[in-house]
């Protein structure tokens, strides 16, 4: 609907380990010169917060498939997205330098305007609880989420953070610290939400979290094995299922992990029946609801395609993980199986606090 837009589509890309983010492609109408400023603007409008785009790709084309749809393959990944440099106005106290320094970090620019909209930077919901945790680390003030998507640049952050002095004692969170294991405990609040929601419809698999990693090469099958064990004990997390004691729900941690690795050999299979099972395999396990009482709540199968081939499929309740704790759990698994694939140790270093800690 911008007077400016003469062709426009949105897709949800995936961002690294930040998760999903909305980003659109337009073509501009003959003669028109297309901000991203501009665009959100407009959107923001029209739209709710959540449906707004976070970056902005002008093209003079959309790449189209042989039967004329959008090939959404084919559109490019946004740019970071830094400040222009005539727009740039530096930081003028310590608390703006300061913050300028995290927002940057945050949204991976070189450098950020005090003046710069942290959305219109490529932020979305996820780097802005990323902001939230490096603002309380870096001020010792708890600032809320709803300030950051009201405020939106360094300079009225800082600003907040000034006349917040006052309060901002009473808006501290308690320090994260190891806490006892010895009674019950508690869950999140996320985690009493998605508790409450199973309870509601125990077979779904709504919230279901799955991945699905594809491993070209020789693999050594007893080292990610011992990876994914080492995985189970390394986070509680991977070992919690949820009790309920007169109706109020608790995390009971195993103290061993009970995961373990499928294994599924589709090798013998030929072209299309293999991609069909492969489709299945992966299919069923990630519509299968879980039981949070019993547990696990971490699914991993291996499938073989051949000698050199493989899919690595693993799914979690989202109650005990996230997206953003899939990027950690790959991440994780691939140093491990790099290391005990060479003989080596855990290069991982030992966990100081858990998920439970942050719940309670």
């Amino acid at each position: 609907q911008h007077g400016g837009v003469n062709e426009a589509v949105v897709v949800a890309r995936e961002d690294g380990g930040e998760g999903k983010r909305l980003v659109a492609y337009v073509t501009a109408q003959e003669g028109v010169e297309l901000e991203s400023s501009a665009l959100r603007s407009h959107v923001k409008q029209r739209l709710p917060e959540y449906m707004v785009p976070s970056a902005y790709v002008v093209l003079e084309s959309l790449p189209l498939t042989p039967n004329g749809k959008v090939d959404r393959k084919a559109l490019p990944a946004p740019e970071a997205q830094g400040p222009k440099a005539a727009h740039f106005e530096a930081p003028r106290t310590a608390a703006e330098e300061k913050l300028a320094s995290i927002f940057a970090e945050v949204l991976n620019v070189e450098r950020v305007s005090i003046d710069d909209d942290f959305f219109e930077l490529g932020g979305h919901s996820l780097l802005a609880t990323q902001l939230v945790s490096r603002v309380r680390e870096a001020f010792q003030v708890e600032l809320p989420l709803r300030t950051v998507f009201e405020s939106r640049s360094v300079e009225t952050v800082a600003r907040w953070l000034e006349s917040a002095s006052g309060v901002a004692a009473g808006l501290r969170g308690p320090p994260l610290v190891r806490a006892s294991r010895d009674g019950a405990l508690p869950l999140s609040f996320a985690q009493q939400r998605l508790w409450f929601l199973h309870q509601l419809d125990p077979d779904s698999a709504f919230y279901n979290v799955p991945v699905a990693v594809k491993l070209s090469g020789a693999l050594d099958v007893a080292a990610l094995e011992r990876s994914f064990h080492s995985l189970v004990l390394r986070h509680e997390a991977l070992r919690t299922t949820f009790r309920s004691e007169a109706g109020v729900p608790t995390q009971v941690i195993s103290p061993a992990g009970r995961g373990a690795l499928e294994f599924v050999d589709l090798s013998a299979l030929q072209g299309t029946e293999k991609t069909l099972a492969v489709q299945r395999r992966t299919e069923l396990q990630t519509l299968r609801p879980f039981n949070l009482e019993t547990g696990p709540l971490l699914r991993a199968t291996l499938l073989k395609e051949g000698e050199d081939a493989h899919v690595l499929v693993l799914v979690m309740h989202h109650i005990v993980s996230d997206g953003w704790s899939m990027g950690v759990l790959v991440r994780e698994l691939v140093a491990l199986y790099e290391a005990y694939s060479q003989g080596r140790e855990s290069p991982l270093a030992e966990l100081e606090v858990q998920y439970a800690d942050y719940a309670v």
